[in-house]
This record gives C-alpha cells, sequence and structure tokens, in this order.
C-alpha cells in the first residue's frame, strides 16, 4: 500500500495527434470549401437554365408550328373569299372590272396595315431597362452601390 506520502504517479497519457473537430478547419480549407460549393452551384444554375431553355424552346417550336399552321389556313380563306367576291362581282359589271375591284380593295388593307405597322415599329425603345440595370453591375462589383441610386 501507498502512504500519505507516497507520489501517484498518473497513468501515461498517448501522444497520438489528435484529429482536428469541424470547428477547427484552417482558412484555406474554409475557402476551398466555399469556392467548391459556390462552383458546382453554378454548374448546377447553368444545367437548370439549360433545361428550362430546352422546354420552352420545344413549347415555342410547337406554338410556332400552330401559328403557321393557322396562317396557312386563315390565307386560303381570304383567297377563295376573294375569289368568291370576285367571281360574284362578275355578274353585276363583267369580270375584268370585279377583278380590279378586288384588288383595289386588297391594295387599301394592305396600305393600312403598312402605316399601322410602320408606327408600331416606331414606337419601340430598345432595352431600356436591360441597359439601365446593365450599366449599374460595375458599381456593384466594386461595392459602390450607393452610385448606382
Amino acid at each position: 500500500m501507498t502512504g500519505p506520502y507516497d507520489p501517484v504517479v498518473p497513468p501515461p497519457v498517448a501522444t497520438a495527434p489528435v484529429a482536428r473537430g469541424e470547428d477547427e478547419r484552417s482558412l484555406g480549407e474554409l475557402l476551398g470549401e466555399v469556392t467548391s460549393d459556390l462552383s458546382t452551384l453554378l454548374r448546377q444554375e447553368v444545367e437548370l437554365a439549360k433545361a428550362e431553355v430546352r422546354e420552352s424552346g420545344t413549347r415555342a417550336g410547337k406554338g410556332i408550328g400552330l401559328l403557321a399552321g393557322a396562317g396557312i389556313g386563315g390565307f386560303l380563306a381570304v383567297l377563295f373569299v376573294s375569289i368568291a367576291l370576285w367571281w360574284g362581282l362578275g355578274y353585276l359589271v363583267g369580270n375584268a372590272w370585279s377583278g380590279l375591284i378586288v384588288a383595289a380593295l386588297w391594295g387599301v388593307v394592305a396600305a393600312v396595315l403598312v402605316a399601322t405597322g410602320r408606327k408600331e415599329l416606331a414606337r419601340i425603345k430598345g432595352l431600356p431597362r436591360t441597359a439601365d440595370t446593365v450599366g449599374k453591375i460595375p458599381n456593384a462589383l466594386k461595392g459602390n452601390e450607393e452610385d448606382n441610386r
């Protein structure tokens, strides 16, 4: 037995390297993880955008095809109505004059459509909001957002 004056020697402690916990990572490791996560996020966003563009493109193609078919159908309907009008007027004024009358009617319609189309094209202002927001990007990247206001 040991007496009150005998020193008690603690057991030897292993001096193996201690594993660092999640809280004790270096700044380089943390920045590496942030960079990796950001890269993954950007890749996923690009893939999502590609998928959305493919889906929108498919739907737009179907819509354009349907509108083209409707345009052809409308053209044929107008053509046959014009022929019927020409034929009907031919009984009243003769075939030559009725053809000129129908052609003059379509000339008036074309002139009205041209004038209206030019007016609409003159109203186009480009992309003013997009140009404004794109112009603010350099200040935002520099941290000078207050210059954008």
